[in-house]
């Protein structure tokens, strides 16, 4: 049998389930040298805000046992910067190009929509989950009402572009704010964004990140990541997007058969950046190997 590795995402097809995960791919540029980016089933930009944002003091990077701490704050040139100088090239690396999009306040989440939606990107990635900005990010995703309500408002604003939602797993049940995303309008959702969590440093008593708190994320979130992707997997009829963790295909098999339809790569890629362009590959051999497709194992986890 012939590996076959397209997904659809709603309305947008896949000619393989691999993205990077918003924020760890910049504009593309950086991994050129490693892999073509159209080797992977779509390209995630590094989120959108309305007006260019410095991010946090640093530091803003710092190891963790299994994993890593970054408090970036959503650095980047703002929606004028974007439109103008990187998605031109942008479109041209990539077959699926998703725009994330943060904001403070749902005026700026709807400033951005609109704008993009009037641009040749495939689906619009909203992001209400970030843990490292003091105003808007995970404010909005906490709560199924504030979710619910943003999404929309989005929803009316992007007219026919896709949305996909990425939930933040800093909540006591994100299965409630999956369900309230669903119902406002979201085509896809992306489980999940990072762990809040904190590192010190005990010769300085100080905490480590100049943000004081930081995302958490790399393999010691992935046992996590996967339980809220089955969880709300069973729970919604739209596509879920698999987030948290993945070195290695058997990370990204498991978030198949927990019921996603296709993952981001996040950190390993930073460790590791020939990752991403070796992951289809290594997908289609492993698909070869128990002679099935992407298709026949989504949502195909037994019980014990």
């Amino acid at each position: 049998m012939t590996a076959t590795l397209a997904v659809d995402i709603g309305e947008v097809e896949l000619a393989n389930p691999i993205m990077p995960a918003s924020g760890t791919f910049g504009s593309g540029g950086d991994f050129q040298d490693f892999y073509d980016p159209a080797c992977l089933g779509a390209v995630v930009s590094k989120s959108i805000t309305l007006n260019p944002t410095r991010g946090n003091p640093p530091p803003r990077v710092t190891e963790t046992p299994s994993g890593m701490l970054n408090a970036i704050g959503l650095q980047n040139g703002g929606l004028t910067d974007f439109v103008d100088n990187i998605l031109p090239d942008l479109r041209q690396k990539a077959k699926r190009l998703v725009a994330s999009v943060a904001g403070h306040s749902e005026a700026d989440y709807q400033s951005v929509v609109e704008r993009l939606a009037a641009t040749p990107v495939d689906a619009l990635e909203i992001n209400i989950s970030c843990p490292n900005v003091k105003a808007g990010g995970m404010a909005f995703g906490v709560s199924p009402h504030t979710a619910g309500g943003l999404v929309a408002k989005l929803r009316r604003a992007a007219g026919a572009k896709p949305l996909w939602v990425k939930l933040t797993p800093n909540v006591t049940d994100i299965v409630e704010i999956a369900l309230a995303v669903e119902a406002a309008g979201a085509d896809a959702l992306v489980v999940a964004n990072t762990f809040v969590g904190m590192a010190v440093d005990i010769e300085s008593r100080r905490p480590i990140l100049g943000n004081l708190t930081g995302g958490l994320s790399g393999p010691a979130i992935h046992p996590l990541a996967l339980r809220l992707v089955y969880a709300t997997a069973q729970a919604v009829r739209c596509p879920v997007i698999g987030v948290g963790g993945i070195q290695g295909v058997t990370e990204v098999v498991a978030f198949l058969l927990a019921g996603a339809r296709a993952v981001q790569v996040g950190s390993a890629a930073l460790r590791d950046p020939g990752l991403l362009g070796r992951l289809p590959g290594e997908l289609a051999e492993w698909l070869t190997q128990h002679q099935t497709r992407v298709k026949d194992i989504i949502g195909g986890l037994g019980r014990a």
